[in-house]
């Protein structure tokens, strides 16, 4: 693991308070001293969750990273148009935008999810599907962001009737999109000692470990593979995983259609970095062309 990317994200995330937060303070100014407490303790929430999710890499910080991501760029943007564009304001923007790109950066996604890595387990995440990348995931994240703030600020402003109602549905609303987001976090390759798992529950109902002594080759797939796909349609470079023989894997189908037993000699997955991949199966002695 290296976590430079990672450590660069702790530093710019540790110094919101002093580049974000006065343009969001000046935002603020004009709400109600109530509606402004509860937004600015809802603020420290977050960026105190946030902080914790980087300091200790998992699975799950990966999920509330990418959460956290586009909801500073709309705080930040949103401060900066209420308040009135000034310095500080570009200086929140700004710094929220390096953030975002830090953040974004494949190595601090796969630092993160190996994080929940065992002993001699190595985790390389697989890339979410540009379709759910640019529609279904956007649209979790203001679910569960909407789900979790909007009640206590109505509360807040003294709509107690509304307020108690959004409470209690956002926080239905909430988990709801969370847990879709942390299905895409839960996609990932798994190197083992005996072989690789592929760890993708929105395509296989259960873990695949593909042993070691049976693995053909992992490599880039060539054009006339005849792999099971499990990219759900992500671009880039894609890895094949070939096996000596055919195996059985419980493949999950669209909508409630039943799951369906598929007998494959190899799957087709989209790792986010693929030289990750390669790197790793030579190190472990495992066949790559």
């Amino acid at each position: 693991m290296q976590p430079g990317a990672l450590n660069l994200l702790r530093v710019l995330w540790l110094t919101l308070p002093l580049t974000v937060g006065p343009a969001i303070e000046d935002a603020l100014s004009s709400s109600s001293t109530p509606v402004a407490g509860v937004a600015a303790a809802e603020l420290w929430l977050a960026w105190a969750a946030v902080l914790l999710a980087l300091l200790v890499p998992r699975i799950v910080s990966l999920t509330v990273l990418r959460v956290a991501l586009p909801a500073l760029v709309a705080v930040t943007v949103a401060a900066a148009v209420r308040g009135g564009v000034e310095t500080v304001d570009l200086v929140g923007v700004t710094v929220a935008a390096l953030v975002v790109v830090v953040g974004a950066w494949p190595t601090v996604g796969a630092d993160l999810v190996d994080g929940s890595s065992y002993g001699p387990e190595r985790r390389l995440p697989l890339r979410v599907p540009p379709t759910i990348a640019v529609a279904l995931a956007p649209l979790a994240v203001v679910v569960l962001l909407a789900g979790l703030s909007i009640g206590p600020l109505l509360l807040a402003a003294g709509q107690w009737i509304v307020g108690g109602f959004a409470v209690v549905v956002g926080g239905g609303v909430a988990v709801l999109g969370a847990r879709s987001l942390h299905a895409l976090s839960r996609r990932f390759l798994v190197f083992v000692p005996g072989g690789v798992v592929v760890h993708d529950p929105m395509t296989i109902v259960e873990p695949v470990l593909l042993p070691k002594a049976s693995l053909a080759s992992i490599g880039p797939a060539p054009t006339d593979t005849d792999a099971e796909d499990l990219t759900m349609g992500a671009g880039g470079l894609l890895m094949e995983l070939r096996l000596r023989q055919p195996s059985d894997l419980l493949r999950r189908r669209p909508g409630r259609a039943p799951a369906e037993v598929i007998s494959t000699a190899a799957v087709l997955v989209a790792p986010t970095r693929p030289a990750a991949v390669l790197a790793e199966a030579t190190e472990r002695n495992l066949p790559v062309p």
